[in-house]
Parts: structure tokens; C-alpha cells; sequence
């Protein structure tokens, strides 16, 4: 079983599988910055001054007792976040597009290259074989 899981762990799409998911995660980071402090920032400003992380739904205000300790906290509906992990989501999904779209492009020409090249002349061999067949047949 050891051995099965050393062929399984060392293959190229396990290694390939664990470099996405880690350059995935990066490039997600990357991505809710870009969305947080550069996209979020002009919307906010365009719709009257708003900053979306703050967007809520109070459903339930916080209790504070007499010297105005919090007892429980508020309950809030925090759509703002939920907006921006919206953009976040189709910044990430339109780039994976993209990247797709690309590789099946590059794989659509590497095709046209295989279907266009002539095939390999045969082995000498085999033509040799060949003209000792058509000798024999014309006997």
C-alpha cells in the first residue's frame, strides 16, 4: 500500500494538482486585494461615499448592560461582504476562463500540427518486407 501511494504522491498530475491549488490560493489573495482596495473603493464612492464592508442588515441590536459593557452582540445580514466576494468570484472565474480558453486554443494548434505533418516513412525493414512480398506474389 506504501508503494501504491509513493507511484500515486510522485505522478505529474498530483504534483501538477499541488502547484495549482497553492498558486490558485496566492492568485486568490491577490485577487480580493485587487477587489477590496481597488475595485471596491471607486464604486463605493460612486454610490454616494458607501463602503461596502460595512453594508448590514441589523436584525438585532447589541444588548449592553447599565455601564455599557456588550452582553450580547449585534446580529447582522453583512451583504457588503457578500457583494464583494461576488466581484471576487467573477474576477477568479473570468481569469480561469481566459486561461482555459488559451490552453484549448494552443491545444487546437498542436493538433492542426499532428494532422497536418505527413506520417513517418516506414522502417527499411518493413519495406523491404514489402518488396519481398510483391516479389513473391508476382511468382
Amino acid at each position: 500500500m506504501l508503494k501504491e501511494f509513493k507511484e500515486f504522491a510522485v505522478r505529474g498530475n498530483v504534483i501538477d494538482l499541488a502547484v495549482g491549488v497553492i498558486i490558485g490560493g496566492a492568485f486568490g489573495k491577490i485577487v480580493s486585494s485587487f477587489v477590496n482596495d481597488v475595485v471596491m473603493p471607486p464604486i463605493g464612492l460612486l454610490v454616494g461615499g458607501v463602503d461596502f464592508k460595512d453594508l448590514a442588515w441589523t436584525l438585532k441590536d447589541a444588548e449592553l448592560d447599565a455601564s455599557g459593557e456588550t452582553i450580547a452582540a449585534a446580529v447582522t445580514v453583512n451583504y457588503g461582504m457578500f457583494i464583494q466576494n461576488v466581484v471576487d468570484f467573477i474576477i477568479v472565474a473570468f481569469v480561469i476562463f481566459l486561461a482555459v480558453k488559451g490552453i484549448n486554443k494552443m491545444n487546437k494548434k498542436e493538433e492542426k500540427k499532428a494532422e497536418a505533418a505527413p506520417p513517418p516513412p516506414p522502417p527499411k525493414s518493413e519495406v523491404l518486407l514489402e518488396e519481398i512480398r510483391d516479389l513473391l506474389k508476382k511468382q
